[in-house]
């Protein structure tokens, strides 16, 4: 009984740590796009259409590669996203390599709330 106890008070622990990253990650990401920074949502084209953060350009990682112009001056700030932060994560390696320097993974969409 009491490792049940522990275990989910560890889970709940967790879970508010993650929480808490979130929003602050989220708030930076806010913080960046108010002063001018683009939005790049790295999902499909299907998983953009149903539903996107505004004004964000929609460059698939599988495609990001051959659509670098797209993104203008490598000097541009940046915030990419995706649906569980993976795919962000390559684009924001793939991005840094090509590079571009100010580049912040927001990670999952949900972040940004």
């Amino acid at each position: 009984m009491k490792a049940v106890l522990v275990v989910s008070a560890l889970s709940v622990g967790l879970f508010l740590v993650s929480c808490t990253r979130q929003q602050s990650v989220g708030a930076e990401a806010h913080q960046r796009m108010a002063a001018g920074a683009m939005l790049v949502d790295v999902r499909t084209p299907e998983e953009f259409a149903a539903g996107h953060l505004p004004g964000a350009l929609n460059i698939p990682v599988d495609e990001l590669p051959r659509r670098f112009s797209e993104l203008g001056s490598p000097d541009k700030p940046l915030i990419v996203y995706c649906r569980s932060g993976a795919r962000s994560s390559r684009a924001e390696r793939l991005l840094k390599e090509r590079g571009f320097q100010d580049v912040f993974n927001l990670g999952p969409m949900s972040a940004w709330e």
